[in-house]
């Protein structure tokens, strides 16, 4: 089943490789692509697929489709570290969610201000590369568009 998996936030798409974290530039969470976002103040956060959101945090969150299909979406680098500040979660965990649904509102500019980087991994947990295909790692990309698909086996 090819998965699209939407870009949640708008800026451009980077290769997971150009993420300042060796833990997803080296694809050790999953593969998938980033984006660095555009930091026109307060920016909301989408769901990347439909879905459970089955974590929620401030900077990060999980949406899992219904085949089993996990996808991080982590808003900005070491964001871990602002304790909340900066983002307002839209969404409580557990919700049932579609693509394009707000999750988390949050300020790029003042991740950055922290001496933080803003760049967003979306990565596709418990996949393989081979399994990602049509990955935007260039260019201008807005929320919603097609960031990666992914050829999604479910579990059984």
């Amino acid at each position: 089943m090819s998965l699209p998996v939407l870009a949640p936030v708008a800026g451009r798409g980077l290769p997971l490789a150009r993420v300042p974290d060796p833990a997803f530039s080296a694809a050790l969470v999953g593969p998938g692509a980033a984006i660095d976002p555009a930091r026109d103040g307060l920016a909301t956060a989408v769901s990347p697929v439909d879905g459970t959101v089955v974590k929620l945090y401030p900077h990060a969150y999980v949406v899992r489709t219904p085949a089993g299909a996990g996808v991080l979406v982590h808003l900005g680098i070491d964001t871990v570290q602002l304790a909340g500040d900066g983002f307002e979660l839209l969404v409580s965990e557990n919700a049932t969610v579609v693509a394009g649904d707000p999750i988390v509102e949050w300020d790029p500019v003042l991740v950055e201000k922290g001496g933080r980087s803003s760049i967003c991994p979306v990565v596709a947990l418990d996949a393989v590369a081979s399994e990602l295909s049509s990955i935007t790692e260039a260019g201008p990309i807005a929320t919603g568009d097609v960031l990666f698909r992914w050829e999604h086996r479910p579990d059984g």
